[in-house]
């Protein structure tokens, strides 16, 4: 983030303005609109900053707006000069006005006409109705803290009446009954319980999340999360919400899966509205069937939200099709984990099936893996690769037959999560990337 966000409280307090043309009265607009008193001038003195907490240039002699710009800097008053950002101290952003709600959006100085695109994008989903039901929420905030102390009940209360029927009637213009509906939730509401979401939070990369995923980390009490999430996902969270390490990684686990179970069940019977935030999908190889299967028994609430599972992100972003009219026709999800040193894989009909197999976490055990396929006929030459952090920007890819797969994976490695893919397809892939761009593909970025 290269500018800090931040609004000001201008009611009442003095703004400079230097300058007199139309650009500089465009910029008193939104100052008067914030309830500043304006004091204009056509040249600049040191004195006219006496007792403003804001200055803007504009309209004004170079001369006059560099030393407007060296002398709020050296009182530490923020100052704007248009056009000249090397003078500036704060930058002002293309802005919503739904009061009393506002929407700031700034590109850092770099695109103003995106920012003003962007703008007009949000202007479109957000009505100026959300600024009165904000004021209705505003007039309830008392009572609202009074009747509900806890703030996790609170907020589950809140979600429901700016998003139910109370909303809709303040939307259609009949305040008095949405009122109605505030007065009687409140005074009807009792304690209920949490809510847990497994949520699949996809190959690490934000803009893969689905748009529940995205919701749900936006209204989350407190995230438990796996060492696979990136912070870019993390970062869609409230800023509120708390966070709870429990990551796994081969044969050394940070938190016991059962504690993992009932953590999940104390959190919700303590009222809170739970994300599990898990890489991929929840429901492949994720281990979400078991924390399902405990909700379930402890008689907790839960919902599934499935994310993009590792091998489609990674085929896709290497330009593999998993299936192919003439190459594949299934896919075969595996896991590379080991049991007592042996892989547990039946290989006789995995090879007789066919098609594409993509198998999670086996670099380790790619040597057993590639015993067993060419033990029970899997062609040597038949093509495969090595998919690294698959999905984000720093997805690395190795391709070759198993045997270099084996020699060279090892060394290969940043110890990053990575995905094994065996079969024909695999062929047909290498040449769709001769014809097709590969986004996001950065193979020397460390680890």
């Amino acid at each position: 983030m290269r500018h800090f966000p931040i609004f000001l409280d201008l009611t009442g307090r003095t703004a400079l303005l230097l300058g007199t043309g139309q650009i500089a009265e465009r910029k008193a607009e939104p100052l008067r609109a914030a309830g500043a008193i304006i004091r204009q001038r056509e040249h600049f003195h040191p004195d006219d900053l006496n007792g403003c907490v804001v200055a803007v240039g504009a309209d004004a002699p170079d001369a006059d707006l560099r030393a407007l710009s060296e002398a709020a800097q050296a009182k530490g008053i923020p100052v704007n000069v248009v056009d000249k950002p090397e003078l500036c101290s704060f930058i002002t952003p293309a802005v919503i006005d739904r009061n009393p709600i506002s929407i700031a959006i700034s590109s850092s100085g770099t695109a103003p006409v995106l920012a003003r695109l962007i703008r007009a994008q949000i202007e479109a989903l957000i009505p100026p109705a959300y600024g009165r039901l904000a004021a209705m929420a505003d007039r309830f905030k008392a009572d609202i803290r009074a009747r509900l102390p806890d703030l996790a009940q609170r907020r589950r209360v809140l979600e429901k009446l700016l998003t139910g029927a109370a909303a809709d009637l303040v939307f259609a213009g009949r305040e008095d009954e949405a009122a109605a509906i505030f007065e009687s939730t409140l005074a009807d509401n009792a304690p209920s319980g949490g809510m847990v979401f497994l949520v699949g939070g996809g190959p690490g990369s934000a803009d893969l999340l689905t748009l529940r995923a995205q919701r749900l980390l936006g209204e989350a009490d407190i995230i438990v999360h796996d060492r696979l999430i990136g912070e870019d996902v993390l970062d869609m969270a409230r800023r509120d919400a708390d966070r709870i390490y429990v990551g796994k990684e081969r044969a050394h686990h940070c938190v016991l899966q059962e504690d993992i179970n009932d953590l999940l069940i104390n959190l919700a019977r303590e009222g809170r509205k739970v994300v599990r935030l898990k890489g991929g999908d929840p429901f492949i190889f994720g281990r979400g069937g078991e924390e399902a299967e405990a909700l379930q028994a402890a008689g907790v609430a839960f919902e599934v939200v499935p994310g993009v599972t590792a091998a489609l992100a990674c085929a896709a972003q290497a330009r593999i099709p998993l299936t192919h009219r003439e190459a594949a026709r299934s896919v075969t999800f595996l896991t590379g984990h080991t049991k007592e040193g042996k892989l547990d894989v039946d290989f006789a009909p995995l090879v007789k099936l066919g098609g594409t197999i993509a198998v999670y976490m086996g670099i380790v055990s790619l040597p057993l893996l590639r015993d067993g396929l060419f033990a029970h006929g899997l062609p040597r030459e038949t093509p495969a690769m090595l998919i690294e952090r698959g999905g984000t920007r720093r997805q690395r890819e190795l391709r070759g037959g198993l045997d270099r797969l084996v020699a060279e994976g090892p060394g290969w490695s940043r110890k990053g999560p990575t995905l094994v893919l065996i079969g024909a397809a695999i062929g047909r892939g290498v040449a769709l990337r001769d014809t097709l761009p590969v986004f996001h593909q950065d193979a020397t970025q460390p680890v």
